[in-house]
């Protein structure tokens, strides 16, 4: 069986919470509960005048990769509604050759 994943391409995240909003109101989680929270990293001085500030969005406990909407042939909500489009859901295996060619990328993908 094929297994699938979430990519999540960081370096160009703008920390907009929009994946955050979206996981919420698809799966009516109540205050405080979310199944992607995004994670601010920084600022910190990384050269004479060099500063780096990421934005990482990452999946919870709760998230399930929107099992639901994949079945229906959809996207998972966080992925169909990134603003920066950092966010690919698809076969591991295809993920990891795409994360070949980047420096900042992480890859999600639950049993």
């Amino acid at each position: 069986m094929t297994r699938y994943g979430l990519l999540i391409d960081y370096e160009f995240c703008t920390g907009c919470h929009t994946c955050e909003m979206a996981c919420k109101q698809e799966n009516d989680f109540g205050v405080g509960k979310t199944g992607i929270k995004v994670n601010e990293i920084g600022p910190m001085q990384t050269g004479p005048d060099k500063w780096a500030l990421d934005y990482v969005p990452v999946p919870t406990d709760l998230c399930d990769l929107c099992s639901k909407r994949v079945s229906e042939g959809k996207k998972p909500s966080c992925v169909m509604h990134c603003q920066a489009g950092v966010m690919k859901y698809a076969p591991v295996n295809e993920l990891v050759k795409f994360m070949e060619l980047k420096a900042k990328t992480v890859i999600f993908a639950p049993r």
